[in-house]
């Protein structure tokens, strides 16, 4: 079985604004899950961090930060590679997220998500919550897919 997600979506907008938005409105987009979770406490504000070399922070309503991952990967408008590590996730196990920025015609990008490590999570991992690696794969498949759709809606494209 492969150890990807890949999901894909069109937005109405060139790739360096699906970029930014991506990055700099991510707050605005982003939705927490309770399977995937983003930090130890409640839900907070995401943001990239320092760009290159930077990393993805939740900041609780308190104003505590916890990082999530390292940024990989920093080729604006085109990509961008970030870690991912839950709360929930072993020490030393992280998972990969790579974003793609595409141009389709003059003003689409087509924008997509590969996420690559999950079936690496032990089998009694409570970031698993009992799920074995396919149903693992399909719910992380729907979540980003219900991101993007967020994404296309704050790019002010329809999804």
């Amino acid at each position: 079985m492969s150890s990807r997600v890949f999901v894909a979506i069109r937005v109405d907008v060139p790739p360096q604004r699906a970029f930014d938005v991506f990055v700099s409105d991510i707050s605005a987009w982003w939705r927490p899950n309770g399977l995937f979770l983003t930090s130890p406490r409640a839900p907070g504000t995401l943001a990239f961090e320092g760009g290159e070399n930077g990393a993805l922070v939740e900041t609780s309503p308190q104003g505590e930060p916890y990082r999530i991952g390292r940024v990989l990967e920093w080729q604006p408008p085109q990509r961008l590679v970030f870690s991912w590590q839950q709360p929930d996730f072993p020490d030393e196990l992280s998972t990969e997220v790579e974003v793609r920025f595409e141009a389709v015609g003059e003003s689409s990008t087509r924008v997509s998500v590969e996420h690559r490590g999950f079936t690496a999570l032990p089998a009694e991992s409570p970031a698993r919550h009992g799920f074995p690696d396919a149903a693992l794969q399909m719910r992380l498949a729907e979540w980003w897919h219900e991101l993007l759709g967020n994404l296309a809606r704050q790019c002010g494209g329809p999804t």
